[in-house]
Order: structure tokens, then sequence, then C-alpha cells
């Protein structure tokens, strides 16, 4: 098989995984009647929040640092891209730096960018019950002393991009903090699995993405990493279109 087509089969991964994090408005649903009071109570404080968040967005920016890597052919490259929102929602990225091998920025990076980009208004993806059934696991204290109210998540569909494994609520709150799974639907039969987690901080009473993780084996060139830093949210400098400035990724065809 050759190293094209190889190439296309992970970035389709890659741009799937990137579907699983999209924040999209979340429609007015009715809970799961075996969720119970307590548990109904918290699902509905994180669906208020969350709510809340899609209906008032706000323009600002964001750094991050993406690493990925294929162990196997001795591939990886980072890069250091800062991504904006505009005040109508565009979402830019402007690249700071890249240190790397080409075929990872262009075939992974650059493509879960893309992706990115174009789930940020997509219902079908939201992590809320008109998608997905929540069971409340109970209360859990992490490794840090936090109190956290642990959901088991699953899609109602088996559709691209959602995916099966747990959400973390902070216990006071009830603000995301953390995300673990697998997608529930593969891009192909040379993909054997994704998974990932995603860790959230907050600031201003507002739920951010603090990092990502995630790992997708295939059936040809092994495993596939790639990991996300987010730091330095705040106002952007623009030019005199609105825009930030130059600095594009190229994406292969």
């Amino acid at each position: 098989m050759n190293t094209e087509l190889i190439n296309r089969r992970l970035a389709l991964s890659v741009v799937l995984l990137a579907l699983s994090f999209g924040l999209a408005p979340l429609a007015a649903t009715e809970l799961d009647s075996e969720l119970g009071s307590s548990a109904g109570a918290i699902l509905n404080d994180y669906l208020a929040a969350w709510s809340a968040q899609a209906a008032n967005k706000q323009q600002g920016s964001m750094e991050l640092e993406i690493s990925a890597s294929i162990p196997k052919l001795r591939k990886q490259g980072r890069l250091h891209v800062l991504r904006s929102i505009s005040r109508v929602g565009q979402v830019t990225f402007r690249v700071l730096g890249f240190q790397g091998d080409d075929a990872v920025k262009n075939q992974v990076i650059a493509r879960y960018l893309e992706a990115e980009k174009q789930v940020q208004n997509d219902p079908k993806l939201a992590l809320v019950p008109a998608n997905y059934k929540f069971k409340f696991k109970g209360e859990r204290e992490t490794d840090d002393g936090a109190r956290v109210d642990v959901f088991q998540v699953s899609p109602r569909q088996k559709r691209a991009g959602l995916f099966k494994g747990e959400l973390w609520l902070g216990a006071e709150k009830h603000l995301p903090v953390y995300e673990k799974g697998r997608l529930v639907k593969n891009p192909s039969i040379f993909f054997k699995k994704v998974e990932f987690e995603q860790a959230y901080s907050v600031c201003d009473g507002t739920p951010v993405p603090d990092h990502m993780r995630s790992t997708i084996d295939t059936r040809i060139v092994g495993r596939v990493e790639l990991n996300v830093n987010y730091s330095k949210s705040g106002s952007v400098e623009r030019d005199e279109a609105g825009a930030p400035g130059s600095g594009k990724l190229a994406l292969a065809n």
C-alpha cells in the first residue's frame, strides 16, 4: 500500500477524532427517566452551563501547542498556533512556529485543525441527552483531592464523531473537568480503535480546554499519537481586515 493512501487514512481518523470535541448549541431535551432526581439535577446544571456558553460565544484567542507522532515510521512534529474566534464565531488559526516532519504537519495536525473549524456548530455531535445516554456512576475524588461527579456516556446512534466513555463534572458547579473514551465508529477497516482524553479548567466561571491526548491504533503503520495543550487565552490584535495576521497551514488534497 502506497504512502499517499496511508496518509489519507491517517488524516481521516484525525478528522473524525476532532469531531468529538465540537462545541455545539445545546438543544432542549428530556433526560432519561432512570437517572434519578439527584443525578438529573447535576446534569441539568451541566446542560444549562453549556447552553449559556454556546449562546454567548465571545471573541478571543488561545494558543495551542500540538504535537503528533507516528512512532513506527519515526515521524513526528510540533506546531505552535494561535486559535482566534471572531465576533461572529468564525474560527481561524495563525501558525506561530513548527518543528518536525512536514507530512505529520499537513496530514495529521492540519487536518485536525481543519476539522475543529468545521464542527463548531454541529448539534449532532454535542455531548447532550439528545445524542447520548447518561448513567450516573457516583462521586469520585481526583488525584489532587477535588470531588467530581462521574457519568458514563454512550451514544444513542453509532455515528462518526461520537464516543463511549466518561464525563466528569466538578462537584460544586457541575462544569466539565474531564472526558475520556473511544470513538464508536472507526473511519476505516484499517483502524483498530481511536481513544482520547481531554481535561478542562475553569476560567471566570467558564470551562475551557486545558489539554487533550489521543491515540489511533492502525493496522498499517501502528499507533498515531496526538497531544494538544491550550494556554494564554485573551484578546487578539487584528489587521485592517479584522482577521489575524499571516501564517497558514497547507492542506494536502
